[in-house]
């Protein structure tokens, strides 16, 4: 198996976070899943992710205090794995797992995906629970290798043989019920020493286990001289940490996408995080409609498309609105993220940026000021009639007359 095969083009799906924090069920899955396949799989989008915490009973009860609750219950197996709380993922009980779920997906069809901590269970440390393939889990777990902000898991001793055992029963554990994809966490800007060594204990594992997993790291932001290993290991990296609904953060990703631009290859693909749309926020316990401006928003579509992002949708799909929609079904933009190639920065500074990808050019104001932005003749194509993707309308002048925060993406017809 070939790694880059199995994200041959950038990924497409929704997350539970945004909107659920830690408390989605698995009727809010499958609500999310059915919308999807009914609306939204035509252009592209099959990835469901079951972000994290899914193992922990009673998620989300102490969110005044905690986000993740220190030293709470967990659902585990005989060997250290963590499984669904069956609380709110009724079909795993009976050691069924995300078995069940993801047949479900799986038959609506689409691809299923799950979000995991690096490491192993503290609580398996503790109890000294023995691993499938040899050794128990205090002796692979190192007690000094933790993440700083979720209480869940130790980082793994790399040099110890059975660590790798772990990862590849995991693995093993993941390809039986059916999983598509993996989003690891408290790995991606390597917190701790060990990581490095993780993602490419992770990656071994799924070669063995024999599915085409995706893998997925977080939170960035990622080292760009760490570049050749991500590459080599996995199929997405966050270029940052956690993006929310504020320009100051749509603002700093053209500089981390300029960093990371020659980096986007097949199988490989630099992640701007999700995409914060419609409502967010109800299992922070402060759900809001999106603060970003409709410019704002089609800018940050503009960006992540032009780049090549991997796109994961951040709100609730059953609450979006016609306009929220017309942003994930924009066929320029999902040519371009689908069949477009390296990006190229061409124009760039604090007020302006213009981006290129095969037949498709971006426009972007970064100013708090209207600009009227005109492009040289070495900055637009030879060939062909523009045409505005949002309007699908020919674009006569290479002058633009932008909005603060505003831009326009340009397909070469």
């Amino acid at each position: 198996m070939r790694k880059d095969d199995f994200a041959p083009t950038p990924p497409m799906g929704w997350n539970s976070y945004d909107y659920y924090d830690t408390t989605v069920t698995e009727e809010q899955v499958k609500e999310n899943a059915r919308y999807m396949a009914e609306h939204l799989k035509p252009y592209g989008w099959e990835y469901i992710v079951v972000d994290i915490e899914w193992y922990a009973h009673k998620a989300g009860s102490r969110r005044k205090e905690f986000q993740y609750i220190p030293f709470g219950e967990v659902e585990m197996d005989e060997w250290g794995r963590l499984l669904p709380d069956p609380e709110r993922f009724p079909s795993s009980a009976g050691g069924k797992g995300f078995g069940p779920l993801a047949k479900y997906i799986h038959e609506l069809g689409l691809k299923f995906g799950i979000h995991i901590m690096r490491g192993v269970p503290r609580k398996a440390a503790h109890d000294h629970v023995k691993i499938k393939g040899g050794s128990t889990a205090d002796e692979i777990a190192d007690a000094y290798n933790i993440c700083p902000w979720n209480p869940d898991m130790y980082g793994l001793r790399p040099e110890v043989e059975a660590a790798q055992a772990y990862y590849d029963s995991l693995m093993e554990l993941y390809a039986e019920w059916g999983v598509d994809f993996i989003k690891c966490d408290d790995i991606c800007r390597m917190d701790n020493a060990s990581c490095k060594q993780e993602i490419r204990m992770l990656h071994e594992a799924i070669e063995k286990c024999k599915r085409p997993i995706v893998l997925s790291l977080s939170p960035g932001p990622a080292k760009i001289e760490e570049a050749y290993l991500y590459e080599q290991n996995a199929n997405m990296w966050r270029i940052t940490d956690d993006f929310w609904d504020e320009w100051r953060y749509l603002k700093d990703m053209f500089a981390r996408c300029e960093i990371w631009q020659k980096h986007v290859t097949k199988g490989c693909y630099p992640d701007c995080d999700m995409l914060p749309i419609g409502r967010l926020g109800k299992g922070f316990g402060n759900e809001w409609e999106c603060r970003f401006t409709k410019e704002e928003q089609r800018t940050m579509m503009n960006l992540w498309c032009i780049f090549r992002s991997p796109l994961m949708i951040g709100t609730e799909l059953t609450k979006m609105d016609a306009w929220t929609e017309s942003l994930l079904t924009n066929r320029h933009l999902i040519s371009c993220l689908k069949e477009g190639g390296t990006p190229r920065l061409l124009l760039s500074d604090h007020k302006q940026a213009v981006w290129a990808n095969g037949k498709y050019l971006a426009v972007f104001n970064l100013s708090d000021e209207e600009r009227t932005i005109r492009l040289s003749d070495e900055l637009l194509p030879g060939q062909g009639v523009l045409l505005d993707a949002w309007t699908d309308q020919p674009c006569s002048a290479a002058e633009f007359i932008l909005l603060p925060h505003g831009s326009v993406f340009l397909a070469i017809n």
